[in-house]
């Protein structure tokens, strides 16, 4: 027999600034672990071994597909009412799973079958490590981070994430260098045994000094499956979720497409669609900045409304994209436009709607039925793998198609840019639904900037996903990039 849901009580976040500098340290480590299978794995198969590039993009593809099983995940940690052994654990899966998959893209050199079965099965692996670990860290920093401290927080945290994404990058390049396949596994048991001695280290005791608020215990245990089904009944936890697999979607579509379209289209080298790439990082980024700044009440009270940022960005993206379709037309009539300016534009659009979801989801994590936070985030970190992992295949195969159909560049990459467009005019109508039914949701407190602590998991992985040219780790919503 179910119990009757029960408000949320309020709780008493007393996490420290040491204790958001740690959990950073997790979150950085996650994705120090997950950039190097989704970017150096990637090319190697492709170059190296000159292996079809759809090879590692069905890993990728599959790694982003298990992170359904995030629900779950967070249900674990909601009815153990700790979160610490499923981030630890999950680390430790994850760590070990991508040391595996080095090996298995190695042994594709002599055995390519064998290899690429490792690879599937720590691909497999790799997805379940990111789902515990990274919902988890979500749950914790929403759950302990103190109203007044939360933008500063999460901008602490998303900044660190970005700085072991870099710092990971560049160090790891260094050493792969001269390369050689034995080399290749060495680096990588080396990033992913001292991110997991970091994150341990961090973790340590964190949990354990926090108030613990103990929720009214439940008659019986609740099913996994009933758990998910009470969740998914209420109505703002559904919507939200709709609205963030959409959102996603088209953000995500748009990846794999943006940098061929100026080369194909424009004419641009590889050398300036690399840095047309960057200048659209460049603009997410100040959009996350902005909305932060929005939250945290710097720029006036008119500015701190949620749903309008959410709705706003999502229109001003879909705007950008149309541009994007007229830059199309523009350069078939032989017209000038100014696309750095447009995908820049596109990118501050970006920033702003993601920052605003986010801000959603530590929100609504402690709304509704008790003891369903981890479940909630989890659901929510599933949509947006799910998301992710269909729209760069999409994007690019939609493009494909077009050309094929249309038989004209521009006419394909046009085509895909403006449905994406519709997607995040349809993703506009949702956001404007979120929080109609509990008001205090519509509008930014100094909780709602913790839009960025969830950063060092998931939009923003989406964004800092980008870095890798269309492979996102999975630590935004519960993941990164």
């Amino acid at each position: 027999m179910s119990t009757v849901a029960q408000p949320m009580q309020a709780t008493q976040p007393m996490l420290s600034w040491l204790g958001v500098v740690r959990l950073g340290l997790v979150q950085m480590a996650i994705g120090a672990m997950v950039v190097l299978t989704t970017s150096t794995l990637n090319r190697v198969m492709v170059v190296e071994l000159a292996l079809p590039a759809l090879l590692p993009g069905l890993l990728v593809a599959l790694h982003y597909l298990v992170q359904v099983s995030r629900p779950r995940m967070g249900f674990g940690s909601d009815v153990g009412g700790q979160r610490t052994p499923w981030i630890i654990g999950g680390m430790a899966v994850l760590g070990l799973a991508a040391v595996g998959a080095a090996v298995g893209t190695a042994w594709m050199s002599t055995s390519p079958a064998a290899g690429i079965a490792l690879s599937v099965l720590c691909f497999v692996l790799i997805g379940c490590g990111v789902s515990a670990a990274g919902t988890n860290v979500l749950v914790l920093l929403a759950k302990s981070v103190p109203e007044s401290r939360r933008a500063p927080a999460a901008t602490i945290v998303w900044m660190m994430m970005i700085f072991g994404l870099a710092f990971t990058a560049v160090v790891a390049g260094k050493l792969l260098d001269p390369f050689t396949p034995a080399r290749m596994v060495g680096v990588m048991a080396g990033v992913c045994s001292l991110a997991f001695v970091v994150a341990a280290l961090a973790l340590y005791r964190v949990e354990s000094r926090l108030p613990q608020v103990v929720a009214p215990a439940e008659a019986a245990p609740t099913p996994f499956r009933q758990a998910l089904k009470q969740v998914w009944a209420e109505p703002e936890a559904r919507r939200f979720t709709i609205f963030i697999f959409v959102s996603m979607l088209a953000f995500s579509a748009q990846d794999l497409i943006l940098e061929p379209f100026a080369g194909s289209v424009f004419g641009w080298t590889p050398g300036q669609t690399t840095q047309l790439s960057g200048l659209q990082h460049g603009g997410v980024l100040a959009g996350m900045i902005l909305v932060a700044l929005a939250g945290a009440g710097w720029l006036g009270q008119r500015l701190r409304s949620l749903r309008g940022w959410a709705v706003g960005g999502c229109l001003a993206s879909a705007l950008a994209l149309l541009g994007l379709v007229a830059a199309g037309g523009a350069a078939a009539s032989g017209a000038s436009w100014p696309l750095a300016a447009n995908v820049f534009a596109l990118g501050l659009a970006n920033g702003a709607f993601s920052i605003a979801a986010i801000a959603s989801m530590m929100r609504l994590a402690n709304e509704g039925r008790q003891r369903r936070e981890g479940v909630r985030i989890g659901l929510w970190g599933a949509a947006q793998a799910l998301a992710f992992g269909l729209g760069g295949m999409l994007g690019a195969g939609a493009s494909d198609l077009a050309r094929w159909l249309l038989g004209s560049p521009v006419a394909a990459y046009t085509t895909v840019f403006a449905a994406e467009a519709l997607l995040f005019v349809v993703a506009a109508v949702l956001a404007a639904r979120i929080g109609q039914v509990a008001s205090g949701i519509s509008k930014f407190s100094s909780a709602d900037a913790s839009a960025l602590s969830s950063v060092g998991s998931s939009a923003i992985p989406q964004t800092i996903s980008k870095a890798n040219k269309g492979q996102q780790p999975a630590v935004a919503l519960g993941s990164s990039r």
